[in-house]
């Protein structure tokens, strides 16, 4: 097992390797002293997780609600936040209780927000299902609902007791989620580490999973310290993300994020007048797509509702070869260049 530790405002430990689902409740325990425990993911999680987790708490003397909502990202809405924390103060849930957030991106973000705001704040623990939310949105404490307006408009800064990444449940994900995952590890890459990014183009890192989840893990870790708020270094973790929110919103969210993130960095390296060739094997390797039917008018329309605007200007990373980015702040007037680049179109 992999115990890779995020040294934030709060520490806390992120467990990586196989049986940690059936184990979750002993791992828990070590952490926050037996309470009541709510758990909360979604309909398609429960059904292949629910029984396991709760009785794993249970066993660990944790008394033990559920909840699911219906999957999918059009159900990441204040609308469901609300049904959570209604359901949260049906069950007489103290400050003194757990939240436990089981699934992947949405229930996570979901039920990590839901623990921020219930009670002005609670405890909770991330159980991430998918490999995305493994090595992504299950560390660092952002926390969110998407708004009509754009994805993730809506949220908090909560950092968890305990992440638990369990391996077996990893290696059962059918591939169109591991691809999802795959893009933010490409990521990772891309910003920092070409021999992580060179291993990700084959299955070879499946053979030592835990290794390279941790160490996307750790890479995540080193951005974050310092800036939790994402005021500053924080910032190269959007690598791809205001390209591929736009590319997520303007198909209504039919492109999964780990398919916005991998044709967003594409994009992003052309912008940038980076060669694009290498991102662009990269992702095809990884069964990510490099090309969107969606024009650069179109896309630069979405991005204006990014929260990651501030004010007239926006930041974007834009990378300049395999391990090395730059963040480049421009006013948003400039960000029509930016997608007709980032689009192939002519500016």
């Amino acid at each position: 097992m992999e115990r890779v530790r995020i040294e934030t405002e709060k520490p806390y430990d992120v467990l990586i390797g196989p049986g940690l689902l059936s184990r979750a409740g002993e791992e828990i325990a070590k952490v926050v002293r037996p309470c009541r425990a709510a758990v909360i993911t979604d309909d398609t999680v429960r059904i292949l997780y629910g029984e396991t987790v709760v009785d794993s708490l249970q066993k660990a003397g944790f008394e033990t609600e559920i909840w699911a909502f219906p999957h999918g990202e059009q159900h990441k809405t204040m609308d469901t936040l609300s049904d959570a924390l209604e359901w949260l103060g049906s069950v007489e849930l103290s400050r003194s209780d757990l939240v436990v957030a089981l699934g992947g991106g949405v229930p996570g973000d979901l039920a990590g927000f839901a623990a921020a705001v219930y009670n002005r704040g609670m405890r909770f623990v991330q159980i991430p299902t998918t490999l995305l939310a493994a090595v992504d949105s299950s560390v660092g404490g952002k926390t969110a609902v998407d708004l009509r307006a754009g994805k993730n408009m809506a949220g908090a800064f909560h950092q968890p007791e305990l992440v638990l990444c369990d391996t077996d449940v990893i290696r059962a994900l059918p591939p169109e989620l591991k691809r999802d995952g795959l893009a933010e590890m490409l990521k990772y890459g891309v910003l920092i580490d070409p021999d992580l990014f060179n291993v990700l183009h084959t299955s070879a890192w499946e053979k030592r999973m835990e290794q390279v989840i941790a160490r996307c893990v750790s890479i995540k870790r080193d951005y974050v310290l310092g800036d939790e708020k994402d005021n500053g270094k924080r910032q190269f973790l959007n690598l791809g993300h205001t390209f591929g929110h736009a590319v997520e919103l303007c198909s209504g969210f039919t492109l999964t994020h780990g398919q916005g993130v991998g044709v967003g960095m594409v994009m992003a390296a052309r912008a940038a007048g980076m060669e694009p060739e290498a991102v662009e094997e990269a992702c095809l390797a990884c069964g990510l797509p490099i090309r969107v039917p969606y024009g650069a008018r179109e896309l630069t329309a979405a991005a204006l509702h990014d929260k990651k605007r501030r004010g007239g200007k926006i930041t974007l990373v834009l990378p300049e070869a395999i391990g090395k980015c730059c963040l480049k702040t421009i006013d948003i007037s400039e960000l029509p260049v930016y997608f007709a680049k980032g689009t192939g179109e002519t500016p």
